[in-house]
């Protein structure tokens, strides 16, 4: 076995190879970003080098500054993990020009299949069926707007360089071709470096289905059966679980076979993926399958497939990779009850899943029977505006599928995560809904049904703002008597010295408080029983409130029913005057990177129209005009990094001045 690898990757991933390199005996070693300094994966490592900026064109993705460390520490092999560079066919190659081993596929395989029209050509030629669609080299947008109408709406735009739905846009209808193609180009290259784009033809009730495939340098090829990863968001896998719900062996031995053709076609060695789409209208049917793509690669989900076969991955690709030959045959791999795996991810479902950052406050995650988590934070860290927002992953198996999502529902109703929102309660109503449970469900499953799984705005929760102010009176409190105030006549008691003293009737003092950035005016009561916080036309309840309260600085985050209110004593001082009427004002959702303005001063816009786009963690959001107006002062340009909550601009009704 090698005796030591650099891991050129980060987060979960990173923890990962380094728990299983360890465990193998190897001398690990992490590179890292300014970012990432005191990352978990940094701090399990044996040592760590710092390769860069926060921006991962500027460290993680820098080919020479990976080798030049791997080279200087002795690392007789290189794991790239998933992203980044695990798919750069010019990384392998340099790995291999320097006597460094790539836990990895050959450049070879990895330029065949690494682009999508290229791998889509070859399994045609290997005699798999291909979703209908454009997959040549012209990208004049003309030429592409023509191809779609041809192939009929609607459609998929897909980075030729892609993966992890960066860069794939779905467009319904020929109005919204030219913006899409826009925006998938844009994502494209910001991801991968590579603007190109196919179009596809969207199959209606799609079912994502991929396998796992292993090969080894011996010429050994076997599939390791399938996993389904229907449950997406924007393209972006929320939900995967093995075996596949309603898959038949005649379907799985129809797919994996095309799986292991496809790994043979190109003298595949290692660990990939070939995924599918199937056509789920009549369930999972033999003869109803495209091919889509090969991933070069170890998958994110991939505990699923360790949890049913009881292989470890990563340390298959090291043996592998290390010249050993497969230990088992394809009659061997092993299909013993169910997984299921859910992303918890740093963003806030009622808001459009917009990335949501900032300090992990607290990070309870579940340690049940039957429950593997997989992460790469703990309480205390940050949460970065510059990678993949993912706190977790959560695995549950089960002798069956109905246990394994039982437990992985009250395992998603278990973890608490204070600061940054995240997607823990829709996670926990997504595997609670019956129709997903009875199998019934497709890619657009998500989009049908976001009202059920509460990811709209709601209206604020009285009793979780309740919770809040309570607990900073109390805080505040317990401040005073430190400085040495204590209660009246030193007995404990409702009357506190720093409220001030009544003789008679019931004592009620106004409390303004900023709750989630808006101000409420509040107010508590005194009475025997101790303080009560009351809304305008809401009171708190009498007794105990199931909630937990985590203190954050000068904010009480209240974490009740799987949702996070910011509760604050609200800071007069803190208003912005010059814009305290501005409600055309426009600003960043989150923090990101200001990377498309389609204004300019004094520009009349409409309601709606587009003003500018917000990248944040390799995804685009589009900022629209609030009301109809003309654009004022433009405070932020193309390029620059915008904090959440900063002014871009502000849109004037006609005649108000900037």
């Amino acid at each position: 076995m090698f005796e030591s690898v650099l891991i050129a990757n980060r987060g979960e991933i990173a923890c990962r190879i380094v728990r299983t390199a360890q465990a193998l005996g190897m001398r690990t070693i992490a590179v890292h970003s300014q970012a990432d300094a005191d990352a978990l994966f940094v701090q399990m490592a044996d040592e760590a080098w710092e390769i860069g900026p926060a921006p991962a064109a500027e460290s993680y993705l820098r080919i020479d500054k990976v080798i030049d460390v791997a080279l200087k520490s002795g690392a007789q092999c290189i794991h790239p993990g998933y992203g980044f560079l695990s798919e750069r066919a010019e990384f392998a190659e340099a790995c291999a020009e320097n006597g460094i081993a790539f836990i990895g596929p050959p450049a070879s395989a990895i330029k065949a299949m690494g682009l999508k029209d290229a791998a889509k050509a070859l399994a045609q030629k290997a005699g798999v069926p291909v979703v209908p669609g454009y997959h040549g080299s012209r990208q004049e947008p003309d030429f592409l707007r023509q191809k779609a109408y041809e192939i009929g709406y609607p459609v998929l735009i897909k980075a030729v360089a892609g993966g992890g739905g960066k860069g794939m846009k779905r467009v319904d209808k020929a109005t919204e071709f030219d913006d899409a193609l826009a925006s998938a180009m844009r994502e494209a290259q910001a991801s991968f470096g590579d603007p190109r784009v196919l179009v596809e033809k969207y199959v209606l009730s799609p079912r994502h289905v991929e396998i796992q495939i292993f090969a080894d340098q011996h010429g050994n090829v076997v599939h390791l059966n399938e996993r389904d990863c229907s449950l997406q968001r924007r393209h972006q896998k929320v939900v995967e679980e093995a075996p596949a719900p309603g898959m038949t062996p005649d379907m799985r031995a129809a797919m994996g076979k095309a799986a292991v053709e496809a790994a043979r076609a190109v003298g595949y060695v290692g660990a990939g993926t070939v995924e599918f789409i199937a056509d789920g209208r009549e369930g999972l049917r033999p003869d109803r399958f495209y091919f889509m793509e090969m991933n070069t690669r170890l998958q994110v989900e991939h505990p699923v497939t360790e949890a049913v076969t009881g292989l470890d991955l990563v340390a298959l690709q090291f043996r592998v990779a290390h010249g050993e030959a497969l230990s088992f045959t394809q009659e061997e791999v092993r299909l013993e009850g169910h997984a299921v795996e859910a992303r918890l991810y740093a963003e806030d479902p009622e808001k459009g899943f917009l990335p949501s950052t900032g300090r992990l406050w607290a990070l309870e995650l579940p340690e049940d029977f039957g429950i593997r988590v997989d992460s790469g934070v703990e309480a205390g860290d940050e949460v970065s505006p510059f990678y993949d927002p993912m706190i977790a992953k959560i695995i549950a198996r089960g002798a069956d599928r109905d246990e394994a999502l039982d437990r992985l529902s009250q395992a998603l109703g278990e973890t608490l995560v204070a600061g940054p929102r995240t997607n823990a309660a829709f996670l926990k109503k997504l595997v609670d809904a019956q129709a997903f449970r009875e199998g019934a469900f497709d890619t657009g499953f998500i989009d049908r049904n976001l009202e059920q799984l509460g990811a709209v705005e709601r209206p604020l929760d009285p009793i979780a703002v309740a919770a809040g102010a309570l607990a900073l009176v109390r805080r505040d409190h317990d401040r005073n008597a430190l400085a040495g105030s204590v209660a009246i006549g030193d007995l404990p008691g409702p009357w506190w010295a720093s409220d001030g003293f009544q003789l008679v009737g019931q004592r009620q003092t106004g409390l303004p408080l900023m709750v989630d950035g808006t101000r409420i005016e509040g107010a508590l009561t005194w009475d025997a029983e101790g303080p009560a916080f009351e809304l305008p036309g809401a009171k708190s309840p009498p007794g105990a409130v199931e909630a937990s309260v985590v203190e954050a600085g000068e904010t009480m985050l209240v974490l009740r029913e799987g949702r996070q209110t910011r509760v604050a004593i609200h800071d007069p001082t803190a208003v912005d005057l010059e814009h305290l009427d501005a409600g055309g004002l426009i600003k960043a959702p989150m923090h990101g990177k200001l990377v498309a303005l389609f204004v300019e001063t004094g520009q009349s816009v409409e309601k709606g129209q587009r003003v500018a786009v917000v990248e944040a963690m390799k995804m685009e959001h589009v900022l629209t005009a609030p009301l109809d107006g003309v654009i004022g002062e433009i405070a932020a340009a193309i390029g620059d990094q915008v904090g959440e909550g900063a002014r871009i601009t502000v849109v004037l009704e006609e005649g108000d001045t900037a």
